[in-house]
């Protein structure tokens, strides 16, 4: 009887064991398969589009299916922070790409209706915008406009400055020209009191400066100052350039940084237009490239889901995870820190 049990459990133990097993190798093989969809769809990726194309309503609100040869307003929004996954100068680039592929094939694309609603974000992704925009529109000889429609700040105004024209609700809030260095801080006081030293090596005159765990040295914040001097001159100069209204200085001396009611935007040139709503600056648009009847269509670009996301490394299908977060101030978003910003943060310029 003992020996009949022992063997029982044994072949149930055995059992059991093969079954985690073929489990194991079963969970492989799936992954292995997505692995390999997942290359499949990367590789198409590459010569397929990013971005599916949705049509909205136009300033009639007419939304409908128009013949492959009617005109186009594009309206890229540039909504939230400047720099995140979801809006970087690489995504507004591959809709500037894609706009004039499939569907839009043969110049359908008439103008570019830039939907502001930003803080701005950094100076590299601003800038790429800017610069994206103002070739699109050179190389293809397509007009760029822009609506604001609640609040174009810091980046947001960089951008805006490739617009032919700046439209703007009542209730918008313009400006903060300004630069915003990445947050340094100092804890040798906090080390002192809790008995911890640190030794830092490195090789390069100035690659220690601002080390946070030794007292600072006179002088060694000018090089990150002279960052921020350069990069405010060149958006101040931008500004100017592209909005010749805009008074340099006044803008240097009296505007600074501050943002402004619409209304006052108007005044100092940072706008050309304000109480419009969006349907108001559509109708103006395509009036503005010679359409006087609702044969035409505006279009929005929506980022595509593929393979690639649902199962890349960080997804929680993938890693088996739930992540928790709390989202907390903009700056200390982690793809914002280190970085120079032209970014809106009142708590921060005050």
């Amino acid at each position: 009887m003992k020996t009949s049990i022992f063997r029982s459990s044994l072949g149930s133990l055995c059992r059991a064991f093969s079954a985690v097993i073929g489990v194991g190798f079963g969970i492989i093989l799936v992954t292995v398969i997505f692995a390999a969809l997942v290359n499949l769809t990367d590789q198409d990726l590459e010569v397929k589009s990013h971005f599916s194309p949705t049509v909205i309503p136009n300033a009639s609100d007419v939304r409908k299916t128009l013949s492959t040869s009617a005109p186009v307003i594009l309206k890229i929004n540039v909504g939230g922070i400047i720099g995140t996954d979801k809006l970087n100068m690489h995504t507004i680039q591959q809709q500037l790409t894609e706009s004039r592929e499939g569907v839009f094939k043969n110049d359908r694309v008439k103008a570019i209706l830039v939907h502001i609603n930003t803080p701005g974000g950094t100076v590299v992704d601003a800038d790429g915008i800017y610069q994206a925009l103002k070739e699109y529109k050179e190389q293809h000889n397509v007009p760029v406009f822009a609506y604001v429609d609640g609040l174009c700040a810091s980046g947001g105004m960089y951008v805006a400055a490739a617009a032919d024209r700046v439209y703007a609700s009542n209730i918008s809030l313009i400006g903060s020209i300004g630069v915003l260095s990445p947050s340094f801080f100092n804890v040798t006081n906090l080390m002192e009191k809790i008995g911890v030293e640190a030794k830092t090596l490195y090789a390069g005159k100035g690659k220690d400066d601002l080390n946070p765990f030794r007292p600072w040295r006179s002088g060694e914040e000018d090089a990150f100052v002279a960052i921020i001097d350069y990069y405010y001159k060149q958006f101040v100069d931008l500004v100017v350039s592209n909005r010749p209204k805009v008074d340099k200085a006044k803008l240097i001396e009296e505007y600074g940084a501050h943002i402004f009611p619409a209304g006052k935007a108007l005044d100092y040139g940072f706008i050309d237009h304000t109480d419009y709503s969006l349907n108001d600056t559509i109708k103006q648009v395509a009036k503005e490239i010679g359409i006087e009847d609702d044969y035409y269509q505006v279009v929005k670009l929506d980022r595509k889901i593929s393979l690639a996301d649902v199962f890349k490394d960080d997804s929680p299908m993938m890693a088996g995870t739930m992540r928790h977060q709390i989202d907390l101030s903009p700056e200390l978003d982690p793809k914002l820190m280190n970085q120079f910003l032209y970014l809106y943060l009142p708590g921060r310029q005050n």
